[in-house]
């Protein structure tokens, strides 16, 4: 692997971090606004998979934070895809 392809996973794993916590904000906006009206369908849809993918974060997150994890973790999407969050599916 040479050192441009490390940097692009580097910063490819990075910007799927910041999104994931983008989309987590507007998780908490629609939390916020559940306690004083009734989420419409599509709102609650959002909603459900927003707290999947917090709770498909913590493996990801965890194996990022371990030595070499930021090398692992694109090895570790190609083999359960299904088990990270949607920000790390392209």
């Amino acid at each position: 692997m040479t050192k441009q392809e490390i940097t692009n996973l580097l910063q490819k794993n990075k910007n799927n971090l910041v999104q994931e916590l983008h989309e987590s904000k507007e998780l908490v906006v629609l939390l916020t606004q559940s306690t004083t009206r009734n989420l419409t369908d599509e709102e609650k849809g959002k909603v459900k998979e927003q707290l999947l993918d917090i709770c498909k974060s913590i493996p990801a997150f965890t194996v990022f934070m371990l030595p070499g994890g930021a090398l692992l973790l694109p090895l570790l999407i190609k083999a359960i895809p299904n088990l990270l969050p949607s920000a790390f599916r392209d």
